[in-house]
């Protein structure tokens, strides 16, 4: 596999990202004490800084490989709404149409870091269905984007935008127009995929809808045959990944060099297995790809996209 012309492949690819967004604020401090009210840490704050999450990471991913993304989703017109918005557009530089919804709390995860580790995470979320009304502006928003797009990623966190009304819908638009989809779900629908490209649960939440019990493989083979997906990838945290297809199976060990912080490593495996596959790239070389990335962003505090850069240091230094 030539990286250097894949990376430049992905200049002329353009994605869709459709999912929960949400506002990651980190609160960065040091402890020296424990605090004589309770057995906990007493964390002095240093400093406070904000990013995109969330389908939103996913975004940042595809751009810091120099794919081109559009992003939807949907968040309140609060005071986390509006920065998130701002961060987007102005940090990030994500083409997104990030609509919003009255009385909507735009979800925010809050996490406090002290020494280089996460102390505690506070979620402030709204899980509820959009109304009627969002989910036809949802509807319109993809309609525009849906034909200059090489492919879409769904990815579902939970906080209420991918329905199973919006999600029958985007495969039904997707399967008519020959665009491939990629998905991150949750397991509340997951029989709601079928036809998808790529199925990326992680192991815990594949194992939660195993009804009766069956050695792995076997029912990785049988799930993805029964919902007519092409690929099936299961991440299995420490363990990698495995990828299941319709002429074999094989497994992917993590490549992390040393290990600071998993989150957002999933963000990282969707996008650049995404941009690997609709530039033709095998299976076996995506999922290698994705895994070094994934590898490479969970050597980082927090949560830190994979750019073209990084991925071709961490390939280089395995290939040393």
């Amino acid at each position: 596999m030539d990286l250097h012309k894949l990376l430049s492949q992905f200049t002329e690819k353009r994605i869709l990202v459709v999912g929960d967004v949400m506002l990651d604020k980190y609160i960065w401090g040091s402890v020296d004490r424990i605090s004589p009210e309770a057995p906990v840490p007493v964390v002095n704050v240093e400093r406070t800084n904000y990013h995109s999450g969330g389908a939103a990471n996913v975004a940042r991913n595809i751009h810091g490989l120099g794919g081109n993304v559009i992003l939807v989703g949907l968040g309140g017109n609060d005071e986390s709404g509006k920065l998130l918005r701002s961060i987007l557009s102005e940090d990030d530089g994500i083409d997104c149409s990030l609509l919003t919804e009255e009385n909507r709390q735009t979800t925010v995860k809050t996490r406090i870091m002290a020494h280089g580790q996460q102390v505690v995470r506070l979620d402030r979320e709204n899980n509820s269905k959009p109304s009627p009304a969002t989910i036809e502006s949802l509807k319109k928003t993809i309609s525009e984007n849906i034909n200059s797009v090489d492919g879409i990623i769904l990815t579902d966190y939970g906080k209420g935008v991918l329905t199973r009304e919006i999600i029958n819908w985007i495969m039904d638009q997707a399967l008519a127009n020959s665009i491939p989809v990629y998905v991150d779900p949750k397991k509340d629908n997951f029989d709601s995929f079928s036809g998808a490209r790529l199925f990326k649960p992680n192991s815990f939440e594949f194992s939660s809808i195993i009804e009766n019990p069956k050695p792995f493989i076997e029912a990785a083979e049988l799930f993805r045959k029964e919902n007519r997906m092409e690929l099936l990838m299961v991440t299995q945290s420490e363990k990698g990944m495995a990828l299941f297809s319709d002429q074999t199976h094989f497994q992917i060990t993590t490549q992390a060099r040393e290990v600071h912080d998993v989150s957002g490593a999933g963000d990282t495996v969707i996008a650049t297995f995404t941009l690997s596959d609709i530039c033709r790239n095998n299976p076996k070389d995506s999922a290698w790809l994705a895994n070094m990335a994934a590898g490479r962003v969970c050597e980082e505090v927090g949560v830190v996209p994979i750019s073209s850069d990084s991925l071709l240091e961490i390939i280089n230094h395995h290939h040393e």
